[in-house]
């Protein structure tokens, strides 16, 4: 436990100070939406190395771009009249042992498939064009990600970096989270099909006065006129100003599309449910964090988790040990009232030893008190590290 070190949080807890910004992106931006397809092109990678070689080989394919097509939307329908086109890029091995990966069939096969199983409203072969970029790793990184293969040893970290996570999260950080996975949730869909899967929340808290701003992007098909948006915009607040008010307990003020003008008859309307169809394009690494929030009150990590192989390379793993044990502190330790962890490597060691591994508490009780189990819980977490992978693989973590 060397590298191991447990220190006290001297700063002010963030839902205590007088002003606070949350902000989380739906499954429908264009952001995440890049997000995800790198990340199921990793999964789907994984998946065919294991199939074929038995084990992850080298890969990082955490590059993708979305370039917003043209669309026209109006009540009761609309049409895409340029498609929205997808670049996915990034470093796998192509062919090993006499076996060849055709990585643009793969791409293009997990990337149409995501597209219809989470977007409703696309047409994923008639709204979508996707380009796929995938070559060799360079000779450097493929050797040392296969170096502890050959000994049967811990994976060697890829790059030096580090990963921060917390616990728990705060009032207006679950309202912004909750709000968003509820008008997303199947159970909303089915009772408000206008709701497209382009939404975005942004939380903001000054004092005790909560507000949430969300852009929420209306399916045209499924409105008549403008009275019906308004309509339908009217029920779908209420029902989300009860659901984050109960949640929370505390009173929250609620806004959807609030650039919408019943005077000039501008509202927000799509034919596919995002923005992407034409007003905005999207990039890997541009929304959520790991934990799935944009939390500019804590601290954050800058790298891009979708799509990096989930083996040895640290922007991915890190982030997400960190997290988990910020929260088996919490959870585990009655005494601590909140968590941070911050891990660093460096490029070339195992990645279960760390240059450092600090985990700051808020605790009821002195330090001493409850530091040895801290340190127990991180190092559980470290040694069960060359394992995290299969979560990823198996879908259980997500990526933004």
């Amino acid at each position: 436990m060397a590298n191991i070190v447990v220190t006290p949080i001297t700063f002010k807890p963030v839902y205590e100070l007088d002003a606070e910004i949350v902000e989380r992106k739906g499954i429908g931006h264009p952001d995440t939406i890049c997000d995800y397809l790198a990340e199921n092109l990793s999964k789907e990678l994984c998946n065919w190395y294991i199939k074929e070689y038995g084990a992850v080989m080298h890969h990082n394919v955490d590059k993708a771009l979305l370039v917003g097509g043209v669309a026209r939307a109006e009540f009761g329908g609309g049409e895409v009249t340029e498609p929205i086109e997808i670049y996915l890029v990034g470093r796998a091995i192509l062919e090993k042992e006499g076996k060849k990966l055709d990585a643009h069939a793969l791409a293009l096969e997990s990337a149409k498939e995501w597209l219809k199983a989470n977007l409703k409203n696309i047409d994923a072969e008639k709204h979508i064009r996707i380009h796929t970029k995938i070559k060799p790793g360079s000779k450097d990184l493929v050797e040392l990600f296969e170096r502890f293969q050959k000994k049967g040893e811990v994976p060697l970290a890829n790059d030096t970096s580090f990963g921060v996570g917390y616990a728990p999260l705060d009032s207006l950080e679950r309202a912004v989270f909750e709000a968003e996975r509820f008008l997303n949730s199947e159970a909303m869909k089915k009772e408000h099909p206008e709701i497209g899967e382009d939404i975005k929340v942004m939380g903001v808290r000054v004092g005790e006065r909560f507000r949430l701003t969300v852009a929420l992007a209306f399916v045209g098909k499924y409105i008549k006129d403008l009275e019906d948006y308004f309509n339908k915009k009217a029920q779908i607040h209420k029902k989300l100003k009860e659901r984050v008010e109960n949640l929370i307990g505390k009173e929250v003020e609620v806004f959807i599309n609030t650039a919408d003008s019943r005077e000039e008859g501008s509202v927000y309307i799509t034919v596919t449910g995002t923005s992407a169809e034409q007003g905005d394009d999207g990039q890997v690494g541009r929304g959520n964090r790991i934990n799935g929030l944009i939390t500019p009150y804590r601290p954050m990590s800058l790298e891009a988790a979708a799509g990096k192989n989930p083996i040895s390379h640290i922007g991915k793993i890190y982030n997400r040990v960190a997290n988990l044990i910020a929260q088996r502190v919490v959870e585990e330790i009655e005494e601590v009232e909140e968590a941070y962890c911050y891990i660093v490597s460096q490029i070339g060691k195992p990645i279960n030893e760390p240059q450092v591994l600090d985990v700051s508490v808020r605790s009821r009780v002195e330090l001493k008190v409850v530091q040895d189990v801290v340190k127990r819980i991180a190092q559980e977490e470290l040694e069960k590290m060359p394992e995290v992978w299969k979560g990823f693989v198996e879908g259980l973590y997500p990526v933004a």
